[in-house]
């Protein structure tokens, strides 16, 4: 099926999202997508999933002009959207799920034998191990994301739009994923891929389009865009490194020390020191338990251990209790736990300090300063603070779950995924952000399913293996290969 986009248009009051864009995407062909966060993608990603309908503009299938009625009506002409935010009901069945409004029947009800026989065969497609019959809740994040490819696995659709399937995946799951792309591409079916990932990009696609600003930058073929600067093209100019430079090694006391902490049934036995003024990295493989370390540091999840904070004996008792403290957690998940994305910019920036801005209510004018300082230092990128959070694109929403954690003046800040869905300008100020906040004597403990985050990054890196610490890397034995041999053998490179 080949879906054209002509000349389409998205206004939303106050912002020009989508301007005469026109691309085509061909069967049997994986077409990339890149650009800054409020480049477009996602705009252009639900025009034509059918959740958005153009301002002007039309869309083609096999050469026929159509108007989407919906997103009803995409899916019955064989478009798909898997969302970068997940879209899952956590209190329903992975079953449930996968087949929600599409249950098979025997007769008046729900044949849920079939239903599940199916699930399993759409889950073991994607690389999932779990249960059809688990509850959606008790998945992680990543197998919450296999959950949606595998949903639209089963809506046999010809053209899948994936907005960032990989965000929250490690090494072996995108693999499995790539695998997966591979055998849609033969088998005829069209998918357009968006990734801030750029080594994903050039691996996996037939083609790359750039967008800049709502507008269309450059296709590019695979020959082409093998060489060619991506982040140039996409920011409109040229980037200089990635990465601050590696600061020297620290001496000072460790400010926080985790001994033996035991979480079940994730957390079995991690231990490991961060000192102020360096980043420690906390590598797996998804499952191994890295989110489940931070949540036993911070309390939200019941652990056994110890715990040492400023040289004493520390029991965390909830997120509110270590924040006061001085230990502060980024969300992996900034729309689900890290932000209220109903409220404007200004309310989620101050809303943990809000005791700061008066005793009975808040005063106005001094809420207001803070809220404009934080929007200069961080560089967030919106027309007002009056803004709502679900408006911003995915960069400038990180900034502020970033931002309203520093307004607490953290001693210890814990990053859980500090970039994912977050463009590579925006991955730039933030890596910036975090080296100068350390460099001014914070402790940091970073948490990434990117290891090339963790390795340009990081001082030190403690390497999760189900559960378990499996060793520390140092400096110049940060790598790729040495983090993955912990990650999947529980042993060293080399």
């Amino acid at each position: 099926m080949r879906v054209e986009a002509k000349g389409l248009t998205k206004q939303f009051p106050g912002v020009l999202a989508l301007r005469e864009l026109s691309l085509t995407f061909e069967p049997g062909k994986v077409h990339g997508l890149v650009g800054e966060n409020g480049a477009g993608k996602s705009t252009l990603m639900h025009l034509l999933s059918g959740g958005y309908r153009p301002t002007g503009g039309h869309l083609e299938i096999d050469g026929q002009k159509v108007g989407l009625t919906g997103i009803a009506d995409a899916m019955a002409r064989g478009i798909v959207l898997i969302h970068q935010e997940l879209n899952l009901v956590p209190t329903l069945t992975v079953a449930d799920n996968v087949f929600l409004g599409r249950e098979p029947r025997r007769g008046p009800m729900v044949d849920y034998g079939l239903m599940c026989q199916k699930t399993s065969e759409y889950l073991a497609a994607v690389g999932a191990t779990f249960a059809p019959t688990r509850m959606v809740g008790t998945l992680t994040l990543a197998e919450q994301q296999l959950v949606e490819i595998a949903k639209a696995l089963s809506m046999d659709a010809k053209l899948i739009l994936m907005d960032e399937p990989t965000a929250v995946l490690s090494g072996p799951e995108v693999e499995n994923l790539f695998a997966l792309i591979r055998r849609l591409r033969e088998e005829g079916r069209g998918v357009v891929y968006i990734s801030h990932r750029l080594a994903e990009l050039k691996e996996i696609c037939d083609t790359i389009s750039v967008m800049r600003d709502g507008e269309w930058v450059a296709t590019l073929d695979q020959s082409e865009f093998q060489t060619a600067d991506l982040p140039a093209l996409m920011v409109g100019r040229p980037l200089q490194s990635m990465f601050p430079p590696r600061r020297e090694g620290v001496t000072a006391e460790p400010i926080l020390r985790v001994k033996n902490l035991l979480a079940p049934p994730r957390v079995k036995d991690v231990s490991f020191e961060v000192r102020p003024g360096e980043i420690v990295g906390l590598a797996g493989l998804v499952g191994a338990g890295r989110t489940e370390t931070a949540m036993a540091i911070i309390g939200e999840i019941s652990s056994s251990g110890e715990l040492w904070l400023n040289g004493k004996p520390f029991t965390p008792k909830s997120i509110r209790d270590s924040a006061e403290r001085g230990i502060c957690y980024l969300s992996e998940d900034r729309k689900g736990t890290g932000l209220l994305v109903i409220l404007d910019v200004l309310r989620n920036l101050t809303l943990p300090n809000l005791a700061s801005y008066g005793k009975f209510w808040t005063r106005p004018k001094v809420e207001a300063d803070a809220g404009a300082k934080w929007k200069e230092q961080m560089n967030i990128r919106v027309g007002g603070l009056d803004t709502t959070i679900q408006n911003l694109s995915g960069g400038n929403q990180q900034k502020v779950a970033l931002a309203k954690w520093l307004e607490l003046r953290p001693s210890v800040l814990i990053l859980d995924e500090p970039t994912r869905g977050v463009d590579v300008g925006a991955k730039a100020e933030i890596y910036a952000i975090v080296d100068e906040l350390v460099r001014d004597g914070m402790a940091c403990l970073v948490i990434s399913s990117e290891l090339p985050e963790l390795a340009g990054l990081c001082d030190r890196v403690i390497v999760v293996n189900e559960g378990i610490a499996a060793g520390e890397l140092v400096g110049e034995e940060i790598s790729e290969e040495s983090m993955m041999r912990l990650a999947a053998h529980g042993e060293r490179a080399g």
